[in-house]
């Protein structure tokens, strides 16, 4: 019981500190959460807990396919002034192409992984 806790508290820690940190350097912020720390720490943990070398390679095969099309979340805020509307109507656009991501990245998985 207590490992599961110890990655619930890092993880959040971590989102916890680049929230935080956005106010005051979003820049830095943005950086540090681009980069792919929870995927360092999934595979990590994935793999120390079941010790499946095959699954976890599968599983960052799934991250590398999955890193671009999670990126269609951002595109409306790409276009934000060119729409011209406002935050909620951009992060409900972005759900809807990350949804839309999802569905090609199973596509992919099952067709080229």
């Amino acid at each position: 019981m207590l490992w599961p806790a110890a990655k619930i508290i890092l993880s959040a820690c971590i989102i916890a500190f680049a929230s935080w940190l956005s106010h005051k350097k979003p820049e830095l912020a943005g950086f540090i959460i681009a980069l792919p720390l929870m995927s360092l720490l999934a595979l990590a943990f994935s793999y120390s807990e079941f010790k499946d070398a095959e699954s976890s390679v599968r599983f960052a095969k799934s991250i590398v396919m999955a890193v671009p099309l999670s990126l269609l979340f951002f595109v409306p805020f790409l276009l934000a002034q060119r729409l011209n509307i406002g935050f909620w109507a951009l992060y409900g656009s972005g759900i809807a192409l990350l949804i839309c991501g999802y569905f090609a990245h199973v596509w992919l998985m099952k067709h080229l992984a």
